[in-house]
This record gives structure tokens, C-alpha cells and sequence, in this order.
């Protein structure tokens, strides 16, 4: 093959996977960088370490408890920030370095869990509120910048491959640190002696999520555009708060984006349910934690072709019907879940889990991107954010709730069904069409009034 057929297909390729030009691929990088801390901290590492390590003198189900609780206050913290933040951002050439504060703030907070040891809960909680407010905070500007880096054609695609690249990054790293973690002779560490050398490995692997956090964000610093920022009359008045007010009223016009919103809160609970509690309820279960680790490595290498079959899926049946797909899935999931006794069933839920996780998320993010004027993306997926947060607020408080009444998390597992019946129900209303009409009538119409102004 001659060299510019070569570059043809490479171009060809990186088009369909929506990594064509450099704005797309660091965009996506931020996917690599934050996954590190969903993956290894958050689902993998982190709630073996709590309920094992940090929580070892508490009961199982009280450190399953705490772990939830803590979960749910550093979300609570950012449902309340993220609009307000959002809409600061549309006002005002801040998305990037908004993203950039709350990323670090999640990158130290990680560091931090280095000096976690045995009995420190407490502080191991602490941490974690602030690594969800870090984390989850950047989303907000994130995803905002999706519609800016990628056309509308392009959005699937794209949002996609930010989900698969993260998947692969985050499986490599996590590969990494279970190599390490099961022989620490692999880097020159002690194998056991006193508790501070026996968790030297975990907690290294804390470590090195927060230099990959950083080193992968830097990407999308130095190659996205700060998208420029256009206010209407009065806007420059206007408090953040009026302007909040405003864009509620503006989101009431856009009824679709309004009726997705709710169903993403909905199903997006049971989704982010199973990803929270998934590593410590099968603690719980006794089962080991090298098998917890390796089912959620498996989740993430069949989650990087899934992401894109999804994408692929989108585009035969649109990308409504596709997540529909995925909420039936998930569905049985949490039936299987409640019937998990042994590795070899989480594991069996793992490839499950993979198949459809990427592609549901991947999917109703860039729909709503799809179904919102551009000029309004940070102050509407702000509001997206908050719909995510309360997700991940409800499903643990719900998980503990459970726990607090039955004794046990089992109980907990059946009830994550009813947001995915209620949120497909609540899709099936969404008249997608219909909402990226209006959505492009008014970026028309706002466009028409800035130039006026101009």
C-alpha cells in the first residue's frame, strides 16, 4: 500500500473511531485521565481498601454504609455547585480552567489516600468526599465542551470514544496496579511485614492514579479551545444566580432535553448504583479481592468495543432505542446481581456489565448534547450533571437505607430495577427529532441577535 493510501485509511479510520483531529483526540484524553480514578479508586481498589483496611474495625455492613454515605455527601455537594457553575461558565471563558481546578482538587484528594492506613475511615471518608467533588465537578465542564469540539454528526462518535479510551486506559492502569498489588516484588516491595509495608502497594496504586489524572488532563489544557463566549444584552448584569433562574425557564421551552434529563436521573441511579457498590458488595459477599479486581478489569477491556458497538448501534436504530437496549440489560443484571453467590458469577456479571455500560452512558450523554443549543451547553449540562449527581446520590443513600433495615446488601441489589423500568419509560417520551429542531432554532435565533449586537 503506497503512502497516501496509507494516510487515507488512517484518516479514514480515525473518522469513524471520531479521533480525526487533534482538538477530538485531547478532548477524549480526559477520559483516559479521569477513568483512572472511577476505575481503580472508585470501583476497584478503593472499597476493597476501605471495608478491609479503613473500615477494619467497623462491621462489614457498617463499613459498606459509611463508604455509601460518604459517596453520596460528595455528590450532594457537587448537585448543588454544578449549575450554578455551568451557568457561570456560559457568561464567562472559564469551562477549561474550571475543569482544570476541579481535576486537580480530585488528583490531591487521591494523592491523599496514601496515607490512609488500617482504622483511618475517617479520614478515608473525608477523602472521598472530596475526590467525588473533584471528579465529578470536571464532568461538568467535560461534557460542556462536547459540542464545541465535535460536530453534530459527530457527537455519538465521539462521546463514544472518549468512553472506549478511557475504558482502555483505565483497564491498562488497573492491569498495572493488580500485577503489583498481588506481587509487590515486582517493584522491589516487601510482600507483608508491618501493616504501613503490607498496604504499601495499594496505596502506591492511590498514587499513581493521581500523576495519571494529571499528565492526561494536560492534553485537553493545551489543544481545545476555550469556546468563545457571546452573552446577551444584559447578561453582563445579570447575577449567576438570575441567569440559573433564566436557563430553568429556557429548559422548560425545551421540553425534550427537559423529558431526557429526567429519565437520565432516573435510570442513570440504577446505573451508577451498580458501578459505586459493585467491588464492595462483593466484599461483603467474601468474595476475594483479586477476583473483585479482576471482574472490573474485564469490565473495562470488553467496555472498549462495546462503547463503539454501541456507537454503531446508534446509528442503525438512533441512539434512543440503543439505550433502551442497554436499561433491558441492565435489568437482568440486577436480578443475576441478587442471585451472586460465587467469583465465577461476578465475573459472568462483569462481561454483562462491560457490554452495555460504555455505550448507555456514552449514548445519553451525546443525545443531550444533540438536543441543547450550543450557546447554552455549559449552564444545560450543568443541569445534566446535576441529574448524574442525583443519580449517584439516591442509589447509594437507597443502598444503605436497605442495609440499615435488612442487615444485609442483598435486598438492595432488586431495588435499582424500578429506575431502569421508570427511566426507559420515561426515554420512550422523548420525541428526539422534535428537540434538535428547536435546539437549532435557537442557536439560529441567538446567532441573530449577536450579530445584531456585534
Amino acid at each position: 500500500m503506497s503512502g497516501p493510501t496509507r494516510e487515507g485509511a488512517r484518516a479514514g479510520l480515525l473518522a469513524r473511531l471520531g479521533l480525526d483531529r487533534p482538538e477530538l483526540r485531547a478532548w477524549v484524553l480526559y477520559d483516559v485521565a479521569n477513568s483512572a480514578a472511577v476505575t481503580s479508586v472508585l470501583t476497584a481498589i478503593l472499597p476493597i481498601y476501605y471495608a478491609r483496611v479503613a473500615g477494619a474495625e467497623l462491621l462489614p455492613a457498617v463499613a459498606t454504609q459509611r463508604f455509601a454515605l460518604a459517596t453520596t455527601a460528595g455528590l450532594a455537594v457537587v448537585a448543588v455547585l454544578a449549575p450554578v457553575l455551568g451557568t457561570l461558565a456560559d457568561v464567562t471563558p472559564v469551562k477549561k480552567r474550571l475543569l482544570a481546578l476541579f481535576a486537580l482538587t480530585g488528583a490531591a484528594a487521591t494523592a491523599g489516600l496514601f496515607a490512609v492506613g488500617p482504622g483511618d475511615w475517617l479520614l478515608a471518608s473525608a477523602l472521598l468526599v472530596v475526590l467525588n467533588v473533584g471528579l465529578n465537578g470536571s464532568f461538568v465542564f467535560y461534557d460542556a465542551l462536547l459540542p464545541h469540539v465535535a460536530r453534530e454528526d459527530e457527537l455519538h462518535r465521539v462521546s463514544s470514544a472518549g468512553f472506549a479510551a478511557g475504558y482502555l486506559g483505565g483497564g491498562v492502569l488497573l492491569a498495572a496496579q493488580l500485577a503489583w498489588i498481588a506481587r509487590p516484588g515486582l517493584l522491589g516491595l516487601p510482600s507483608g511485614g508491618t501493616p504501613s509495608q503490607a498496604t504499601l502497594p495499594t496505596r502506591l496504586a492511590f498514587l499513581s492514579v493521581a500523576i495519571w489524572w494529571v499528565v492526561f488532563t494536560i492534553p485537553l489544557l493545551r489543544r481545545v479551545r476555550e469556546p468563545a463566549v457571546r452573552a446577551p444584552e444584559g447578561a453582563g448584569r445579570e447575577g449567576t444566580l438570575a441567569r440559573l433562574a433564566r436557563t430553568v425557564r429556557q429548559l422548560r421551552r425545551h421540553r425534550q432535553a427537559a423529558l431526557l434529563l429526567a429519565a437520565f436521573l432516573v435510570y442513570n441511579d440504577g446505573i451508577g448504583t451498580i458501578i459505586r457498590m459493585a467491588a464492595i458488595y462483593g466484599s461483603e459477599l467474601g468474595l476475594p479481592p483479586g477476583a473483585l479486581i479482576g471482574a472490573i478489569l474485564l469490565v473495562q477491556f470488553v467496555g472498549v468495543p462495546c462503547a463503539y458497538l454501541f456507537a454503531a448501534l446508534a446509528g442503525r436504530l438512533g441512539a434512543k432505542r440503543a439505550i433502551l437496549a442497554g436499561l433491558a440489560v441492565y435489568t437482568c443484571i440486577a436480578v443475576l446481581g441478587y442471585f451472586t453467590r460465587t467469583a465465577a458469577h461476578f465475573f459472568a456479571l462483569a462481561v454483562l456489565v462491560g457490554l452495555v455500560q460504555g455505550g448507555t452512558q456514552a449514548l445519553s450523554r451525546s443525545l443531550f448534547a444533540s438536543l441543547v443549543p450550543r450557546h447554552l451547553s455549559g449552564e444545560f449540562f450543568g443541569f445534566f450533571a446535576v441529574s448524574e449527581k442525583f443519580a449517584g446520590i439516591f442509589g447509594p443513600a437507597v443502598f444503605a437505607l436497605a442495609i440499615a433495615v435488612t442487615g444485609s446488601s442483598r435486598a438492595a441489589v432488586l431495588s435499582v430495577i424500578g429506575f431502569f423500568v421508570l427511566g426507559a419509560a420515561l426515554l420512550l417520551a422523548v420525541d428526539v427529532e422534535r428537540g434538535r429542531r428547536e435546539a437549532r432554532a435557537a442557536e439560529a435565533l441567538w446567532a441573530e441577535g449577536a450579530e445584531r449586537l456585534a
